[in-house]
């Protein structure tokens, strides 16, 4: 239905994995089922693929994600600033080598910044979203255009459900565009850190508790949890809880050129972590970093 109610047209879209997207659309009828002018409420339907890509490895890309590349129209890369291009590199590196038949177009776009001055820290995230969603409006009216719809392929670090955006954004822009979303799951830097240490998630028989940096810091280790998994943290909050008896996986930027592991007793490594750390970030211009507690 139109925004006044009326009936649309509705729209067909069809794809092979073997080639770029072919479309058809209908002839649109008003309501006495004459040809008529297509109304201004009408939009072609919009497909958007949330590719998870690991942690920037172009190996670690699944045999889905290489096939779900080869049908976008759009591609969208986020930019992060200067000191963070880096990023934008490891993205494009993974298009030039697995995509054979480049799409319609690869846009860059000025990712917005979280205020993280607000001291509400859920109202901050919900404006950012927001304003990413609003980004994301903007490039693909730009590029692609109600009249034609198409494929909108975003490059996901690690997989999309696992502490990402992408999903919610995703959904502020659902209420905004005809908008169909899949997502190709990909690897995670959960699953990364395990392999490069060489050890199991789980103890036999125990559970798993994920959680974040923010989180550690504030809260103090999880109640009832043996092991934790600790992503998404900018304060070293392992040095922030009691360390006596606990053993600690560290690694940064997991499957790349770049990659840092340490291993051993917190107590012993929570000073030296925090350094190497440090000093990453300022050689690279950013850290993505992930630890794993045992005790």
């Amino acid at each position: 239905m139109s925004r006044d109610g009326n009936p649309i047209e509705t729209v067909r879209v069809r794809s092979s994995p073997m080639s770029r997207r072919s479309r058809e659309k209908e002839a649109w009828r008003d309501e006495d089922g004459d040809p008529g002018i297509r109304p201004i409420a009408w939009w072609a339907m919009i497909e958007l693929l949330l590719i998870g890509i690991g942690s920037g490895n172009p190996d670690h890309l699944t045999l889905e994600a290489v096939k779900a590349l080869q049908t976008a129209d759009l591609i969208l890369a986020p930019v992060k600033g200067e000191a963070k291009s880096d990023l934008l590199e490891v993205r494009l590196a993974i298009l030039a080598q697995h995509v054979s038949s480049p799409p319609a177009r690869i846009v860059e776009f000025d990712m917005p910044v979280r205020d993280t001055s607000n001291p509400d820290y859920r109202d901050g995230v919900e404006r950012w979203h927001d304003a990413v969603a609003a980004v994301w409006k903007r490039e693909i009216d730009a590029h692609l255009g109600p009249e034609r719809g198409g494929c909108v392929a975003l490059l996901v670090w690690g997989d999309p459900s696992l502490y990402d955006s992408t999903l919610r954004i995703a959904g502020r822009l659902a209420r905004e565009l005809p908008l169909s979303v899949r997502v190709i799951p990909g690897l995670t830097s959960i699953q990364a850190l395990t392999a490069a240490h060489r050890i199991a998630l789980n103890e036999i028989g125990e559970s798993v508790l994920i959680t974040t940096g923010r989180r550690l810091a504030r809260q103090g280790w999880p109640a009832g949890a043996d092991t934790v998994v600790v992503m998404l943290d900018g304060e070293t909050a392992f040095a922030k809880i009691e360390q006596e008896g606990v053993r600690i996986w560290w690694g940064a930027y997991l499957g790349l050129p770049q990659e840092i592991v340490i291993s051993g007793p917190l107590a012993e490594l929570s000073e030296s972590i925090a350094r190497t750390r440090g000093a990453a970030r300022a050689q690279n211009g950013w850290i993505m970093d992930i630890y794993l507690l045992r005790r």
